[in-house]
């Protein structure tokens, strides 16, 4: 009966305090990844302070195929709404590419919130996709990603709620464009920024050079393209955030 006594969720507020900590204290907030509420009570139980809803794990759980595009928001946004239901940790979330234009974003930034998200991550890989670590990615228009951003930050309702804007391009374009990219998505107001599948130390020591004094996420994913580097090694380069999106998986 206690458990179903609960407090209001963690909210945006409430994450961007600890980033806030995790910044001024180089001690990067860990996110282990959940795809259903029982995870998410795994993390919050085990101490965690915050959870990711990995979009990867959620499509495996749901539907036994690899993540390349085959759920779509309202799907997301159900799981999501599940989990943060369960735990009163702030949880972070994948939304893939907003699920379409500009107009889309609008709502799927505004459904998340509903749902109880602090943050959500959009990314600008086209779909269907090949995204993350796998090979053969393609992204989109980097003016496109640009307007994604903009209307995601236009749209939600509490100013806390965080927007990470995620980039692809080092595959197939390299870590300048991957750069350009994200400078370009924070100047359009992204909260965050995500350059995924970086390939080796130099590069993320680049990342992390490049945006000092702006919240860097880092994907720690067993058997990527990233070198794992320790938790110490993370923090000295000014990460903000780690997700582990597949090791609960």
């Amino acid at each position: 009966m206690s458990d179903l006594l609960r407090q209001r969720p963690a909210g945006p507020a409430a994450l961007r305090q600890l980033l806030s900590a995790a910044t001024d204290q180089r001690a990067p907030l860990v996110a282990p990844g959940c795809y259903d509420a029982l995870g998410g009570r795994l993390i919050e139980q085990a101490g965690f302070d915050a959870a990711y809803m990995t979009g990867f794990g959620t499509t495996a759980s749901l539907l036994g195929r690899p993540d390349v595009g085959l759920l779509g928001m309202s799907e997301m946004v159900d799981n999501a709404r599940r989990i943060t239901a369960a735990i009163d940790l702030p949880v972070i979330a994948d939304a893939d590419t907003g699920y379409g234009n500009q107009i889309n974003i609008v709502r799927c930034v505004q459904a998340y919130e509903r749902a109880g998200i602090a943050a959500l991550h959009i990314a600008d890989h086209v779909l269907p996709k090949t995204r993350g670590h796998m090979e053969n990615k393609q992204v989109v228009d980097a003016s496109v990603m640009v307007g994604k951003v903009s209307a995601a930050v236009a749209s939600r309702q509490d100013d806390d709620f965080m927007v990470s804007a995620r980039t692809d391009a080092r595959a197939p374009h390299g870590l300048d464009e991957a750069l350009r990219r994200a400078t370009a998505y924070a100047e359009a107001g992204a909260d965050m920024l995500f350059v995924e599948a970086l390939q080796d130390v130099e590069e993320i020591e680049r990342v992390a050079a490049e945006f000092a004094g702006v919240p860097l996420l880092f994907n720690w994913v067993e058997g990527g393209k990233t070198p794992q580097l320790t938790y110490d090694e993370i923090a000295a380069l000014g990460f903000a955030i780690i997700i582990m999106p597949i090791g609960m998986l």
